[in-house]
């Protein structure tokens, strides 16, 4: 009875593949499970059979994963997010990311039905090449197409493991082909082992490649390190609120007192800089309005700052003297006040699509309907708000303007007792290593800290080493700003992008469509002509 059992739920072990790439991120963490997680499924796209089956594996796969590991999202619910809606939303953007893992398979398994059969050269080049562009292309598509959607890269595990120095060159997707080299390479020893396919060179060669990248990139890294203590000092004090996304009149505090006894723990230390996560202002109005002003004024003057960052809601007189609503990061100095507007909303959260066109889908957006603003700096910082901080183009470009440091501000106060604020944080590791400059992040109801340009980070936490996500504090460090002229600073992928991966993938997709219609295409027409 129990091999009849064994047998008929054997297809359950298909999943096993989510299962350990879930427990990669948080909140489990365990890192090294990212190693091998994809072997399983690797080895079905080598082997002969069904591409429908293939597919299906991958997407169940996918969609288990996502599903498992955007788990937080009916967090919201007590927030004021309808449940259906949120269930709806769960289910709808975890099966669309898991069309990226279909796609993969379906890609995967229409190279290796090529390859099949023909000089072992090709299967080498397959393994140690096209492998990981495939899924390295696609992470940038998902990333980028219908606005982005830039979460949970197999990239960052590597980064939060302490092993991201490539993403100096290559941003996070570099770091994603390496982890899925290493698991093709596990898949080949697989191979050899029950099947007696491929040779010792498809173990070496990216073991090879895998220890010259990071010898490479690490030595990179290294320089611009020591270029790093050569910046001028910054003195940074990060001030986690921890309020509510949705406050309570009946018991609500007094936020000048909260913030005097905050900013309390560091003013004798003479702060530079001092941050505020994204909404900061909500309980002062607008942060151009006068409230906003005079509260900053009094951080400034407590603390003894030069400047002081801190987000919330813009309004300005639109057309047809509408106005006009942005989520927004403001610079106040002693002489000038900037602002920096949102750039990349969320879809369905600070906007509904088409809401401008159709205003009556205005009244949808949980926050209120925000207009995206133009990408620009504040003063020295590049600042990015909330979700941005997930998009390594725009932060990139923040570094070509000149961003001396980065700065990003979240509320995760939303999402209040899950584990999205860990996941959040995850993601903008990356940033600093990507740019080669320091970050100053906080969070309400987050994770706040100070990342260093190889990627180490120093995280506020509480009594267990955890982030402290769930109570309010403050937070004091040094960083050293870029040269002004910066450039020599910058890691190599602020100037080369996602542009030389992407190329190769484009013309991984080209020549598998070429190879697949157009070769049966010109087969006919030679049969016709021999028949004529």
């Amino acid at each position: 009875m129990i091999l009849r059992l064994v047998e008929k739920y054997a297809c359950l072990l298909w999943l096993v593949p989510a299962l350990l790439l879930w427990a990669a991120f948080p909140p489990l963490a365990e890192k090294v499970d990212a190693l091998f997680a994809l072997a399983p499924l690797l080895w079905l796209v080598r082997r002969p059979g069904a591409m429908r089956r293939v597919v299906i594996i991958w997407f169940l796969n996918g969609f288990c994963f996502w599903l498992a590991t955007l788990s937080w999202m009916p967090a919201i619910v007590k927030n004021g997010g309808p449940w259906p809606l949120v269930a709806l939303g769960l289910v709808a953007l975890s099966a669309y990311c898991a069309l990226y893992f279909a796609a993969y398979g379906f890609l995967a398994k229409s190279m290796w039905d090529f390859v099949r059969g023909r000089s072992y050269w090709f299967r080498l080049f397959a393994v140690v090449v096209v492998e990981p562009v495939l899924w390295a292309g696609l992470e940038i598509v998902r990333s980028r197409f219908l606005g982005g959607f830039a979460w949970n890269q197999l990239g960052t595990v590597a980064v939060n493991a302490g092993f991201g120095a490539p993403a100096a060159f290559g941003g996070v997707y570099i770091l994603s082909m390496v982890i899925v080299l290493i698991n093709g390479t596990i898949t080949g020893v697989a191979e050899r082992i029950f099947r007696k396919g491929g040779t010792a060179l498809e173990t070496l060669l990216p073991l090879v490649i895998v220890y010259a990248l990071y010898s490479f990139s690490g030595e990179d890294v290294a320089m611009r390190w020591k270029r790093y203590f050569n910046g001028e000092e910054c003195k940074v004090a990060l001030v986690q609120r921890n309020f509510p996304c949705v406050f309570d009149e009946s018991a609500a505090e007094n936020p000048d007192e909260v913030y005097s006894n905050l900013l309390g723990n560091v003013s004798l230390l003479m702060p530079d800089l001092v941050v505020l996560p994204e909404s900061a202002m909500a309980e002062f109005g607008r942060v151009n309005g006068a409230n906003a002003h005079i509260f900053a004024e009094n951080v400034r003057r407590q603390t003894g700052a030069t400047e002081v960052i801190a987000g919330g809601t813009r309004v300005e007189r639109g057309d047809n003297w509408l106005p006009k609503v942005y989520n927004s990061a403001a610079l106040y100095t002693e002489d000038r006040t900037l602002f920096y507007d949102k750039v990349h909303l969320v879809p369905f959260g600070e906007f509904i699509p088409f809401d401008k066109t159709f205003p009556a889908l205005q009244r949808l957006a949980p926050v209120g309907s925000c207009w995206p603003g133009e990408l620009k700096l504040l003063g020295d910082y590049g600042v990015a708000i909330c979700y941005e901080d997930t998009d390594s183009a725009q932060i990139r470009r923040l570094a070509e303007k000149g961003a001396r440091a980065l700065v990003f501000i979240t509320n995760d106060s939303w999402f209040g007792g899950s584990h999205e604020a860990v996941q959040h944080a995850w993601q903008s590791t990356a940033r600093a290593i990507e740019t080669g400059l320091a970050v100053v992040r906080v969070g309400n109801s987050g994770v706040t800290g100070v990342i260093a340009p190889d990627g180490a980070a120093t995280w506020l936490e509480n009594s267990h080493s955890r982030p402290l996500t769930d109570m309010r504090g403050t937070m004091f460090d040094r960083i050293f700003l870029a040269p002004k002229d910066g450039k020599s600073a910058l890691a190599p992928y602020v100037t080369l992008g996602d542009k030389p991966i992407f190329i190769v993938f484009s013309l991984f997709i080209l020549a598998g469509f070429m190879i697949k219609y157009l070769k049966p295409i010109r087969k006919t027409k030679v049969e016709e002509d021999g028949i004529e």
